[in-house]
């Protein structure tokens, strides 16, 4: 029983802190605030954080428990470059929804340091870009794709938080460049077959999602082909 109401009062603390960096993106907040808001003295927060930098990690972790949440209830197209398209998108929606935690978990760097919940995370990305390699889908290493990505996806939705205003044409235009230096579907000389793929997956819509599927595997299939035999 004591350790459930030790929790409570720990997540009381945590939602209050959110509340005023939600408020306030990028601002100083007060812990005398924070203590008022969760309705506790000051020695209880340094008792379940230690600092204010304690409480800011907990801050952070939250908002990336909020931020992942959200990508697990994303279905996948069984696309993986599509996915990456569809993550972006929902990368850039939520900083847009939470620029208070969002400046938070990707804003504020300490060299060298990364946080276990941003690396989960990206986790998610580069199991997606290692999918791509696998089916021939990448004109650089996974991990370089991710890198490329998640660093372009970042500055995006920081640029329009502090602008305070969305620009999905922006957005939009950004990911489909990162998407076509990734694929190399723009570069000379690059292989019409991979281009073709590239080109379907960026436009499920058209052919049907089910046919779309189909017609990837089927270019995957030719293009595995066609190394065979060269």
């Amino acid at each position: 029983m004591a350790d459930m109401t030790e929790r409570g009062t720990r997540d009381r603390l945590i939602l209050a802190a959110g509340a005023l960096v939600a408020a306030s993106p990028g601002e100083e907040f007060s812990l005398r605030a924070v203590c008022d808001a969760a309705g506790v003295k000051m020695p209880t927060l340094y008792h379940f954080f230690g600092s204010k930098q304690g409480l800011i990690d907990a801050v952070i972790d939250y908002g990336f428990d909020l931020y992942l949440g959200k990508k697990s209830s994303m279905e996948s197209s069984g696309d993986p470059i599509q996915d990456i398209r569809e993550g972006w998108d929902a990368h850039v929606e939520f900083g847009l929804a939470n620029p208070g935690f969002y400046t938070l978990m990707y804003g504020t760097v300490s060299p060298g340091h990364s946080p276990a919940p941003q690396d989960k995370a990206a986790r998610i990305l580069r199991e997606l870009t290692a999918r791509a390699a696998d089916q021939n889908r990448l004109a650089v290493p996974s991990e370089q794709a991710a890198a490329h990505i998640l660093s372009t996806n970042i500055g995006v939705t920081l640029r329009q938080i502090i602008l305070a205003e969305a620009d999905p044409r922006l957005s939009a235009a950004v990911r489909e460049g990162v998407l076509a230096a990734i694929t190399d579907t723009a570069g000379p000389g690059r292989n019409p077959i991979a281009s073709a793929i590239e080109i379907a997956a960026s436009q499920p819509d058209t052919l049907g999602s089910t046919e779309t599927r189909l017609l990837i595997e089927w270019l995957t299939a030719l293009d595995r082909a066609k190394g065979t035999s060269a």
